[in-house]
């Protein structure tokens, strides 16, 4: 899949779409998530146009997979989260429900989450 220029993410990180910014850095963003699906959901995204994980793990760079993944670290750290726990969760693909072409991962917490799938 392509990526896509004008998906929602890439125009917040253009500025375009305000958010409701958690981090920043050089390498991602993270912002809470406007359909919340828990007490604390955030998104955190890479700072650079990579559709899913496979696309991200395939074709970043070595300085942008790791300035990435210690964001998603660092949001959770600044929101506290560490104690009581939390989940990540990046969909790829339309079998997982993948709504924005923008590799994402989603941070949930503040809550027990109950299990990761219904049968």
């Amino acid at each position: 899949m392509a990526y896509d220029q004008n998906n929602v993410f890439a125009k917040i990180l253009r500025g375009e779409i305000p958010c409701d910014k958690i981090y920043e850095d050089d390498f991602a963003l993270a912002f809470n998530d406007i359909n919340a699906q828990a007490p604390v959901h955030v998104l955190v995204i890479p700072k650079a146009d990579y559709v899913s994980m496979a696309d991200f793990s395939a074709n970043a760079s070595a300085d942008l997979l790791a300035g990435f993944f210690r964001a998603v670290g660092e949001t959770a750290r600044i929101l506290g989260l560490e104690g009581d726990g939390y989940r990540l969760i990046a969909n790829t693909g339309s079998n997982a429900h993948q709504e924005v072409p923008h590799l994402h991962f989603h941070i949930l917490s503040g809550k027990k989450l109950g299990p990761m799938l219904s049968r």
